[in-house]
């Protein structure tokens, strides 16, 4: 099939694929923020029911250790803000990948279906 397309039309078609891998890539990646920042909230939410008092532990690595309240508290919270920015950051990402996949194929659909000129030779920049 690509066999048959001119050579800057096969060229944009690679940048496609190579758009829509991206697009797959980013729309994972802020499918597991989202899920660790849902995680994260449902945990800091989890807080407000513990007394200050009570003994608790983090994970860190395979070993749990001992922590207190409000060090439990600063870190959820700030693991909350950063998740928060993170998710927003790939949701302006996945939009910016989106627009230029769009742009693309429409290139890619005038090169191939412009009529005259389309493919021609002698065009602009």
């Amino acid at each position: 099939m690509q066999g048959n397309l001119p050579p800057e039309a096969q060229e944009k078609l690679e940048e496609l694929q190579d758009l829509q891998e991206t697009a797959q890539q980013v729309a994972a990646q802020k499918q597991e923020a989202e899920t660790q920042l849902t995680e994260s909230q449902t945990a800091l939410e989890e807080l407000d029911d513990i007394e200050g008092d009570t003994k608790m532990y983090r994970q860190l690595g395979e070993l749990l250790v001992e922590t207190d309240y409000d060090e439990a508290e600063d870190d959820l919270e700030e693991k909350v803000s950063s998740l928060e920015v993170r998710v927003d950051t790939l949701e302006k990402q996945e939009e910016r990948v989106q627009e230029q996949f769009e742009e693309l194929q429409e290139e890619l659909q005038q090169m191939l279906g412009g009529g005259p000129g389309g493919m021609g030779g002698a065009g602009g920049a």
